[in-house]
């Protein structure tokens, strides 16, 4: 017959065996499957920038290297480095990957040492003792030993806690994409506005200068008697109002300076970019990618879709918390009064097993299950409200750039008009054939003509950058991590450093 504490021993066995058998047999988080939407074959945006295929000439990586800024090229290194807001949500997503580390180590046993040396005086008049007792009062303690603990996934509820950080950490990551392409989109339009403000000062300038020659011919017929004081006056009071537009050309491209200097990451007192004459940023033709593309170049939409993968996998651990909750244990080491510690009397040990179900909480654990149910719809509408704002900005911007286009080639054709006119006024003023009222409001026109037009021409770079901005900048899906991949290091790894582990960051 076998003795009892080998049929023991073989009954722990069995118990740890069936235990260990059904690792893999019961994920409670639901399903994922994520939603499918009916997409239209083509955006309704047309114009010169044509739909493409989702492998042709979509922007990729630097996409704004081919403005042929060298200026620009510069600025938007300077920023992938030195922007504080790119490095701070650089850091949240540090953190949401050991997040995911922290999560992971509950599938593993913990394992931990332990030593204690005490000397130790009990009092006399200690309730219950015996006086006669034979037991010394003073005597040392000396003890070293290991314990581990381990808790089976039996229902999947560390599996389950571990998906919904990797997936919440791919979201970070697609985040911290979204934020890296809009300041790069930020600093792209502030850089167009401020070369627009550049041009702006060019024609104010370039005005300024013809308005000083027509004070002094205004004044020259004046003192001849063949023209009245009104004239010399209007002209006066137009180089005083373009004299005023300049200043504010140049406050508004001060401004401009500054926020491209903290996009940047550099100090606004000691920054400054050089004015340009004339503007070398070259526009170009953006093709668009089909609809169904869009949803893989999309980092808010892989973080949404991420959130939402997130949330499906928090059900099971919501379902897991209705089941016992089973532990193994054990522990073993050596004690004794002297340092004879490692001598086999001296050993001691346990193994167990634990098993624990609440059962009255009071709805806390249905309280739970319906909010992780809830939190999931939420996300799941969240993605759909996504995916709809992502088509509506590429509707956006491809109707802007259709339009600007033929506005820019609109106003630049009425400027050509307008200049026209001005000199025509002027020659038929300085023959004596219209009064000076016709030569200012002709003056007007030009002014305003080619100020529109250099508005526009920025307004036009602008909405290109918006549609490279709303078409996800060259981004792609693949850039993610793997839910593997975003573990920041493998659960023997260790390092003094922490850093060491923080470098790793998605593209």
């Amino acid at each position: 017959m076998m003795p009892a504490c080998e049929r023991s021993g073989a009954c722990v066995a069995c118990v740890v065996f069936v235990m260990l058998s059904g690792l893999v047999a019961c994920d409670l988080a639901p399903s994922y499957r994520p939603p499918h939407y009916v997409l239209p074959e083509s955006f309704m945006g047309d114009g010169p920038f044509a739909v493409a295929q989702p492998g042709d000439l979509a922007p990729r990586g630097e996409w704004w290297t081919p403005f042929d800024d060298p200026n620009l090229d510069e600025l938007e290194k300077q920023l992938m480095t030195e922007n504080p807001d790119l490095a701070a949500m650089t850091e949240a997503y540090t953190q949401a990957r050991d997040l995911v580390a922290e999560a992971r180590a509950g599938l593993f046993p913990q394992l931990t040492a332990s030593a204690l040396l005490s000397y130790e005086r009990e009092s006399f008049n200690k309730p219950f003792r015996d006086v006669n007792s034979t037991v010394p009062l003073i005597e040392p303690d000396n003890l070293f030993g290991l314990s581990a603990t381990w808790e089976p996934d039996i229902w999947s509820e560390i599996r389950n806690r571990v998906r919904t950080q990797s997936r919440l950490a791919q979201a970070s990551a697609a985040t911290l994409a979204g934020l890296r392409l809009s300041l790069q989109a930020e600093i792209a339009s502030d850089y167009a506005a401020l070369r627009g403000a550049d041009s702006q000062i060019v024609i104010y300038r370039a005005a300024i200068e013809s308005y000083r020659q027509e004070v002094q011919i205004t004044a020259l017929r004046f003192n001849g008697k063949i023209a009245s004081g009104i004239d010399v006056q209007r002209a006066k009071s137009q180089l005083a109002a373009t004299e005023q537009l300049l200043e504010g050309a140049l406050s508004s491209r001060a401004l401009l300076q500054h926020a491209i200097a903290t996009l940047a990451g550099d100090n606004p007192s000691s920054f400054s970019i050089a004015p340009q004459d004339p503007v070398r940023l070259t526009l170009r033709e953006v093709p668009a990618v089909v609809p169904s593309a869009l949803l893989e170049r999309r980092p808010d939409i892989a973080a949404a879709e991420r959130s939402m993968a997130a949330a499906n996998a928090a059900i099971g651990v919501s379902r897991a918390a209705f089941y016992p909750n089973i532990s193994i244990g054990g522990s073993a080491g050596f004690e004794d009064t002297g340092f004879n510690l490692a001598s086999l009397p001296n050993s001691f040990w346990s193994i167990g097993a634990s098993a624990v179900e609440p059962l009255l909480e009071g709805g806390l654990r249905r309280a739970e299950l319906q909010q992780s149910w809830s939190k999931y719809a939420q996300t799941r509408d969240e993605y759909r409200s996504t995916v709809l704002s992502s088509f509506k900005e590429v509707e956006d911007a491809l109707a802007q750039t259709t339009h600007l286009r033929a506005q820019v080639l609109d106003q630049n054709q009425a400027a050509a008009a307008a200049d026209e006119a001005q000199s025509l006024a002027l020659q038929l003023y300085i023959g004596g054939l219209t009064n000076y009222l016709d030569v200012v409001v002709a003056q007007e026109t030009a002014l305003s003509a080619h100020i529109v037009a250099a508005r526009l021409w920025v307004q036009q770079f602008q909405a290109e950058i918006g549609l490279i901005r709303a078409l996800g900048g060259g981004w792609n899906r693949d850039a993610l991590p793997t839910e593997k991949g975003v573990s920041p290091f493998g659960p023997f790894d260790y390092h003094l450093n922490p850093q060491q582990t923080s470098a790793s960051q998605p593209r």
